[in-house]
């Protein structure tokens, strides 16, 4: 098991002064449900609608597992105010021999708009380097997701250019286009 899946085998907690950033549990059920199962949420990105709560109720069983077994690197983000589950944000994927994350996030579409996806995004990416010591940071979007842009920009990532038809998602190729920031950018005076 490498050094960050020791780490998330019991996922540390992340807070922000609105945001609870934490290992998802299968008492999130409903809440994912409430926007997992929205085609307008997964439009951008690599997997379906729930179909119903059961199965998301075996989605978070199987994430329960994986952070077990050191393989899942995701945060839940919660409401601290109320105690609502209202998306998630975490590292996607490691590149450990090139010291690289990627990481992602989805915010219910009731709580958009009002910078929680920034809030934790930029928390990820703190503990990606202050924590995690890692060298580079990256996000991927697909081309027409502005507002996931928007927040990439927010967090002081650079945008770095498309890589076209780069994906295969559902039924076609896609042009993803990347941003990211290195820990030179983020321990800069001028971040």
């Amino acid at each position: 098991m490498n050094r960050i899946g020791e780490i998330f085998t019991r996922p540390p907690r992340l807070y922000t002064p609105r945001l609870i950033l934490r290992a998802m549990t299968r008492r999130d059920a409903d809440d994912m449900f409430e926007y997992a199962r929205d085609p307008g949420v997964t439009r951008y990105l690599l997997w379906a609608p729930h179909e119903d709560r059961d199965y998301t109720k075996r989605y978070l069983k199987s994430v329960e597992a994986a952070y077990r077994r050191g393989d899942f690197y995701d945060f839940g983000v919660e409401l601290s105010a109320e105690g609502k589950f209202i998306g998630t944000c975490g590292i996607a994927s490691v590149d450990l021999p090139n010291n690289t994350a990627e990481i992602g996030y989805v915010i219910n579409p009731r709580y958009q708009n009002k910078g929680y996806a920034t809030e934790a995004a930029r928390a990820v990416i703190k503990y990606c380097f202050e924590e995690l010591r890692f060298n580079r940071v990256e996000a991927r979007y697909m081309i027409g997701n502005d507002q996931s842009r928007r927040v990439m920009d927010k967090c002081g990532m650079r945008f770095e250019g498309v890589r076209r038809s780069s994906l295969f998602v559902r039924d076609g190729y896609v042009d993803v286009g990347v941003s990211a920031m290195t820990a030179s950018d983020y321990f800069s005076p001028h971040y």
